[in-house]
């Protein structure tokens, strides 16, 4: 028996809205490095072209743009949540399934605290059961299983208060990371894991990172490089890579933090369009986000709405 397990993140740039940091943890029958998940979901999962048998599951940018719009999307983070019988009908839910968290807590800003929105968006919630039933029928010959699906949302408040303890964004994503992955993974189970994550910006080292997560187990540095970094922590091998959504629980984690990113930047349009009616939504990126804010400037502060609560720093 084995292990894999798919890291990503979505919104490391913008300065509006959360970051959003997904693990898809996959049982295996066999080492991970002896089977191939594309080929064992063949018949209900597509890389490039989904049609009404199939789902498309790659790299979120593949899969979700504003013009293609987020019903694909959508459709195939509910097929893969409802792999273990997860069927969230409000956003609220979506996130306490993901991290347990208290949503209504400071941190989460007025757009999330007391609003929701419901699920699913665009598509008919009543496809979903028989597709994953499909899912879960490629799944029981492998003897594959979809363990856990874990998120972590990092409002901007949050942000900026570990940003100014770490120094960096890089540090700060990778520190994050890190968190994530010592919920999941056990360093001392005698089944043989294996990690794949996108690499972090430039980074070529990890193994300081890493010991915040290994306790007193050696690390094992494997290799170094642009193309992929690897380490051994017990029976656990870490890999992170350039293009890391080429492996199916990476791209699937990728999906989580699109979708959970895409309905975090709809409730926040919707109360700052209920503050100042007319105003053009954004999706947080750099250069709109200028424009966001010197156009809510007004109501921002009639709302009385912090520029630590609604501003990332970097």
């Amino acid at each position: 028996m084995g292990v894999i397990i798919g890291m990503d993140e979505a919104g490391y740039g913008p300065n509006l809205g959360p970051l959003v940091i997904t693990a898809t943890v996959w049982d295996l029958p066999q080492k991970p490095d002896d089977i191939n998940l594309w080929e064992a979901f063949a018949d209900v999962v597509d890389q490039a072209t989904p049609t009404a048998e199939k789902i498309h599951v790659a790299d979120s940018k593949q899969v979700y743009s504003p013009s293609k719009g987020i019903a694909q999307l959508e459709r195939s983070v509910h097929c893969l949540l409802a792999l273990n019988g997860d069927s969230p009908r409000r956003y609220t839910e979506l996130c306490h399934r993901l991290l347990g968290d208290d949503l209504n807590a400071p941190d989460c800003g007025p757009w999330l605290a007391g609003c929701d929105l419901d699920l699913p968006q665009k598509i008919d919630g009543d496809t979903i059961p028989e597709i994953s039933a499909r899912w879960r029928s490629c799944c029981q010959p492998h003897s594959i299983g979809l363990r856990t699906v874990v998120s972590d949302i990092v409002t901007p408040r949050r942000f900026n208060r570990l940003l100014a303890e770490y120094g960096t964004k890089g540090v700060l994503l990778s520190k994050l990371s890190m968190q994530l992955l010592s919920r999941v993974i056990d360093f001392d189970n005698p089944e043989s894991t294996l990690v794949i994550a996108d690499k972090h910006g430039g980074r070529n080292r990890y193994d300081e990172l890493l010991e915040d997560i290994a306790g007193d187990r050696f690390i094992v540095r494997e290799t170094e490089g642009r193309a992929a970094s690897s380490y051994r922590i017990g029976t656990a091998r870490i890999r992170f890579q350039t293009r890391a959504e080429e492996h199916m629980p990476v791209a699937a984690a990728s999906l989580v933090c699109k979708y959970v990113r895409e309905l975090a930047m709809e409730l926040f349009n919707l109360y700052w369009q209920k503050q100042l009616p007319g105003v053009k939504p954004t999706k947080g990126y750099p250069v709109d986000a200028k424009r966001f804010r010197q156009d809510i400037v007004a109501a921002q502060t009639a709302a009385g709405v912090t520029d630590e609560m609604l501003w990332r720093a970097r």
